[in-house]
């Protein structure tokens, strides 16, 4: 009999994890004091959380999770421990592969809508981990330097959710090896926190007085800072800690570091630099007073401050969250300096909670940056630089034939990077050339994230500067994912003038699902001339060009349009003179 209640006991809790909604609960609050022990690679964390239920039915089962180096101790409701049970569970939102998953049962069902506050605490290790990285093919040497997050005796840094749940999160299931999935639960994720309430008090606890201060990444919605205070407990180990409060948590990732930083404050950003790289720290805040110009000019001044934090690993990949970047700054290459900085700015002049906004504009920055160096040309190259990983994305998600994919990876509610960033760094270049740059600057003016509340309020801004009627474009490129266009040139017809020149009808078919204005451009022996030309989806479009001299060839876009196919662009006037 024992053994069948036991059988009855395993079967019924298998039904329930089954049957859990692990995004049932949209998290509301955390309120947590972190305290970190580098001499152990230790994180004790203790605290509250609220949660709401979002669900469409009440639900009894609230799922907890953190990183699978990290043990629940503790979970009480109203001052009394609840009933949990805790497993791993794997996934790929942690550098471990893995979770340490608590199902908490409640006392009661919670209704829709209501909210639960839940004690929490949990403690353990953080060490360098990059076990999901490597059972998928990554090799070794790049792993590590891609997932870098440690609590280490020299310096820390720990990076949220994506990379350590270092706070709970309650997420289904990620496998980066199942295409662009892993990256879409991530995104939807922090849509859903966007306006939670995030506050920690973060300590470091060490035998030795002179501790290394906590930092976290602030963001322009950092509220302020609560003064810590450092000295012996009770004889025992000293203790410093520092405040911070993030309202709305928007899109930043809450993510810590330690270390021996000295800080150079400059205009217009500050920097957290590791002993031996001061002289690094200095180049790149000359890069970034070099790039104030130009980020005020086409977006104002700073909102927020922009933080930039030095990481121990030379190779890491940097990382960015909210007005912080994290990055070993251990490079002489000044134009990476620059461009690193442009973005870095803009993102503090420009605040927007739509990643296609906040993260496309800083792109568009960069070749802004590039033309102003270098020419037209270097910027072209520089967004050129994206265009096939841009359109393999394109062709992946053509491939999935879903009828919801034009909608879910359109620009206004895509979670993929590659998209908001790459696709809306061109969106925005394209609309510069459409409308020049005193429109487009102006209608950039305008904005005001606090209103931005409606898919269209940006559509609004800019054809309210260029009174031009643009829902065309916005539907192919913003609203809906259509694609890529693809341009042809299907004929070229030559008339020639009276006494001298010709006129060259040029017809531009577009085989692809998105339209856009390309630019159309004669190789004369006597100098180039381009003409603009808008060509519409799965149509044609014909427009004249005087030339005074003969036309070798003529080439449809200049790369500022990205195409799906660009190896028919080039059209040989030869056969087609007359």
């Amino acid at each position: 009999m024992k053994v069948f209640w036991i059988f009855c006991f395993s079967y019924i809790s298998t039904l329930t994890c089954a049957a859990l909604d692990r995004e049932a609960f949209t998290f509301t609050k955390y309120d947590l004091e972190v305290r970190v022990e580098p001499e152990q690679q230790r994180l004790a964390v203790r605290g509250k959380i609220t949660l709401r239920n979002d669900s469409e039915f009440s639900q009894k089962n609230v799922s907890l999770q953190i990183s699978s180096t990290l043990d629940w101790r503790s979970i009480q409701l109203a001052g009394q421990p609840v009933q949990f049970v805790s497993q791993p569970f794997t996934s790929d939102i942690d550098h471990t592969g893995a979770l340490s998953e608590a199902i908490v049962t409640l006392p009661k069902e919670a209704a829709h809508g209501q909210s639960v506050e839940l004690e929490i605490g949990y403690e353990g290790t953080i060490p360098l981990d990059f076990t999901r990285l490597t059972r998928i093919g990554v090799p070794e040497e790049t792993a590590k330097h891609s997932d870098w997050d440690h609590i280490g005796k020299s310096s820390t840094a720990v990076r949220g959710i994506g990379n350590v749940a270092w706070y709970p999160v309650a997420i289904e299931a990620a496998n980066l090896s199942d295409g662009n999935k892993a990256f879409d639960i991530i995104a939807r994720w922090k849509q859903r926190e966007q306006p939670a309430d995030f506050r920690v008090n973060l300590c470091t606890v060490g035998n030795r007085p002179n501790l290394s201060k906590p930092f976290m990444n602030d963001d322009f919605s950092l509220e302020g800072v609560r003064p810590g205070s450092g000295g012996a407990v009770g004889g025992g180990p000293y203790i410093a800690c520092t405040g911070f409060v993030f309202h709305p948590l928007g899109f930043t990732v809450p993510t810590f570091t330690l270390g021996d930083y000295e800080v150079l404050n400059r205009s217009a950003l500050n920097t957290s630099y590791l002993p031996g790289h001061k002289p690094a720290a200095e180049n790149y805040a000359l890069a970034a007073e070099v790039a104030a110009p130009l980020v005020n000019e086409w977006f104002g001044s700073a909102k927020g401050t922009a933080q930039t934090v030095d990481i121990e690993d030379p190779q890491a990949s940097p990382f960015e969250s909210g007005g912080t970047l994290f990055t070993p700054l251990a490079t002489t290459n000044s134009m990476l300096y620059e461009l690193t900085a442009v973005h870095q700015l803009t993102h503090a002049a420009y605040p927007s909670t739509r990643p296609w906004i906040y993260e496309g504009l800083a792109h568009f920055a960069q070749a802004l940056d590039r033309e102003a160096k270098d020419g037209r040309k270097a910027a072209l190259d520089f967004m050129g630089s994206h265009r096939a990983t841009l359109a393999e994305t394109e062709k992946a998600i053509t491939s999935e034939h879903a009828p919801t994919a034009a909608s879910n990876q359109a620009l206004i509610n895509t979670g993929d990077e590659e998209l908001y960033r790459s696709k809306a760094m061109y969106v925005w270049w394209m609309l510069r050339d459409m409308l020049g740059d005193e429109n487009l600057k102006k209608a950039l003016a305008a904005y005001r994230p606090e209103q931005d509340t409606a898919p269209a309020y940006m559509q609004h801004l800019i054809e309210a500067q260029s009174k031009r009627d643009l829902e065309w474009f916005f539907d192919d490129w913003v609203y809906r994912d259509r694609g890529l266009p693809d341009f042809r040139i299907a004929s070229a017809y030559v008339r020639r003038l009276v006494g001298n020149g010709s006129i060259i009808t040029v017809t531009v078919e577009n085989i692809g699902d998105s339209g856009a204005e390309v630019p159309v451009t004669l190789h004369l022996e006597g100098g180039d001339i381009t003409k603009r030309l808008e060509v519409r989806a799965k149509s044609k479009a014909s427009i004249r060009i005087d030339a005074q001299s003969e036309a070798p060839e003529i080439v449809v876009n200049d790369g500022s349009v990205p195409e799906s196919d660009v190896s028919n662009n080039v059209y040989k006037m030869q056969a087609s003179l007359q």
